[in-house]
Parts: C-alpha cells; sequence; structure tokens
C-alpha cells in the first residue's frame, strides 16, 4: 500500500494518541504509506517527544506535500494541556476526529481509517447521542448493513475471527433484538470477509444462544425457531454455513482451523474467547461499510494514560489489517 492512512485519535485523555504514534513508528520501515493523524496537534507534538519517537509529523497542507507523517487539526486553539480523564473537551475532540476521518474516507481521500480508543460514557455525559464508533461511522455512511467483526492471533499464529450478530445491548435484551435478519448479515458479511481477506474458503461457525444450543429445546428454543432455520436457508443460498453449535466448543474448533469465521450471538459470546487467545493484538473490523476501518481492540486505559507504558500490539495489528485489506482491493 503506498497510498494514505487515517488515524483518528481517540480521547487525547487515554491512551489513544500514545498508541497510535508507537505503532507508526515501530511500522516506519514497512512500506511507503503516508499516515494523516486527526486530532490535536499539539497534545500530539508533545507525546512525540516524550516518547522520542522523533517521527517528522508536519502540519496537513494537501495530500501531494512531500513527506509521510501529518496531522489534521480540527481546532482553532490546541486542547489545554493535562486535561482529567474523561473531560467533555476531549470527547468533543474524540467525536470531531472519528466524524473527520470518516468523511475523508467517504470522499476517497483516504485508503483505510483506523479509529483510536475513545469512552462512550463519558461522550454520552458531553451530550452525544453514541453507541459506539462502529455504530457513529455506520450512520455517517449512511447504511444500516454493518457489523463488528474482532480478530487476532493466538501465540502460534492461528487466527480466530468473531463477527457478531448483536453488539452493545444487555444480556435480558439478546433474545428479543436477535432477529433473523441480524443473524443473516452477520453471516453473509462474515463469509463476505473471507474473501476481502484473501482466504481460499468462507466456512462459517454459528453460535447457539443457549448453553449446549439449547439441547433440542430443553432449555431455551431460539436455535429451533431463528438461529436454525437461517443457518439452512443460507445454505440454501450456497453459503458454507454450520450450526447452530455449542459456544462453549465451537471457538476450539476454529481456532484449530475448522472454520474461517464464527457468528456469535452476543457481544461477550463472542469477544470472551476472543481476548483469551489474542489480548495485546486482537482487531476490531468494521464489516459491510463503504470504506475500510479498523480500531485496536481495547479501551483507552485511563488507569495508565500519560505514562508512556501502554501496549502498542494492537494497534499495530489494527493498522497491518487496515493496509492488507487496501491491498487486496486495489
Amino acid at each position: 500500500m503506498k497510498g494514505w492512512l487515517g488515524i483518528s485519535l481517540g480521547d487525547v485523555t487515554g491512551i489513544g494518541p500514545e498508541v497510535a504514534l508507537k505503532a507508526v513508528a515501530a511500522l516506519a520501515g514497512a512500506d511507503d504509506t503516508k499516515y494523516l493523524f486527526i486530532g490535536d496537534e499539539q497534545n500530539l507534538r508533545q507525546l512525540n517527544a516524550t516518547l522520542g519517537l522523533k517521527l517528522a509529523v508536519q502540519k496537513f497542507s494537501s495530500y501531494d506535500a512531500p513527506g509521510r507523517y501529518f496531522v489534521a487539526s480540527l481546532r482553532s486553539e490546541p486542547l489545554p494541556g493535562n486535561l482529567p480523564a474523561g473531560s467533555p473537551l476531549a470527547a468533543h475532540a474524540a467525536v470531531a476526529a472519528l466524524q473527520e476521518g470518516g468523511e475523508r474516507c467517504l470522499h476517497r481521500e483516504l485508503d483505510a481509517l483506523v479509529t483510536a480508543p475513545v469512552n462512550k460514557e463519558t461522550i454520552i455525559r458531553a451530550g452525544y447521542k453514541f453507541t459506539g464508533q462502529t455504530e457513529f461511522l455506520s450512520q455517517l455512511a449512511g447504511t444500516e448493513r454493518t457489523a463488528m467483526m474482532l480478530l487476532g492471533t493466538d501465540d502460534h499464529g492461528r487466527w480466530l475471527r468473531v463477527a457478531l450478530a448483536t453488539v452493545h445491548i444487555s444480556i435480558k435484551s439478546v433474545p428479543v433484538k436477535l432477529t433473523a435478519e441480524k443473524i443473516t448479515l452477520a453471516i453473509e458479511l462474515a463469509a463476505q470477509s473471507c474473501g476481502e481477506l484473501g482466504l481460499s474458503t468462507a466456512r462459517v461457525a454459528v453460535c447457539g444462544l443457549n448453553p449446549h444450543a439449547g439441547e433440542g429445546g430443553e432449555f431455551g428454543d431460539e436455535e429451533i425457531t431463528t438461529i436454525g432455520p437461517v443457518v439452512q436457508a443460507m445454505q440454501r443460498r450456497g453459503f458454507d454455513v454450520t450450526g447452530p453449535l455449542s459456544g462453549d466448543t465451537v471457538f476450539h474448533y476454529a481456532l484449530k482451523g475448522d472454520f474461517d469465521a464464527v457468528v456469535a450471538m452476543y457481544h461477550d459470546q463472542g469477544l470472551a474467547p476472543l481476548k483469551a487467545v489474542a489480548f495485546d493484538s486482537g482487531i476490531n473490523w468494521t464489516l459491510g461499510l463503504p470504506f475500510i476501518r479498523t480500531s485496536p481492540d481495547h479501551g483507552t486505559a485511563y488507569n495508565i494514560a500519560g505514562r508512556g507504558i501502554a501496549n502498542p500490539g494492537s494497534m499495530i495489528a489494527a493498522i497491518r489489517l487496515a493496509k492488507q485489506l487496501a491491498a487486496n482491493q486495489k
């Protein structure tokens, strides 16, 4: 990839800017990618100096400018230094950077967008109706046909790829909001993602909702009434899909290589096993957007922000995936 990669810096009172700078510095010699950091310029420059990374970051003027590392600041005045964790000012800046990155992608100015972490609670307290970055970018792009996929490798280089049928909702509301349409979409996008990754197969496993996939209806019938019929319909459409399978075993077989992707019914069903095997290198990939968006699979980590000890592994993985997907598209 020799184009432009955007990185929205997220919440500046968290570790987003730190892991973004560290990741770009670690990948500097990998290719000729040009990086556009989107967020507060003064904060980024100070952090670059403090970390001793010596990235030659320039103020963005045009896509034709010489150099590789640029920052686009969206405020006429820099953010105050030493903002407290979860500051409303930081929340407003994070949302503005996210929107700017998404719009630049929609205008085909960037090949991909990598988003640093934000804090949902802080953004909501600042006055936004905000469910998450995935949902925000989906709305910005004018599409509801998106899904969250988390992926990463274990210590042996084995991939686990998990798409979610439902995301940020309470456990008690999952049976109500888990519809055939949502499961169908997650299967479609999971299979499509395998092709976008350049895999030769697209074998998708679908989790049941209940323990042991309901034991034939003994405790829960969603597998019989909803999930099973969707899987059968998708098989008739030619998809290589299996399920519903028990959530306590399917991830073992996926990690062994029996499946290329897993569709989980709710957030923690899919993300707990993923984070168990790829906590420091997990990637969040939004499927179905009209542009490439990835992010590290961790939060703002206010407790270690500003100490220079944040692990950039997940951000490095997110940038690498964004580059791979952009190269595959070309």
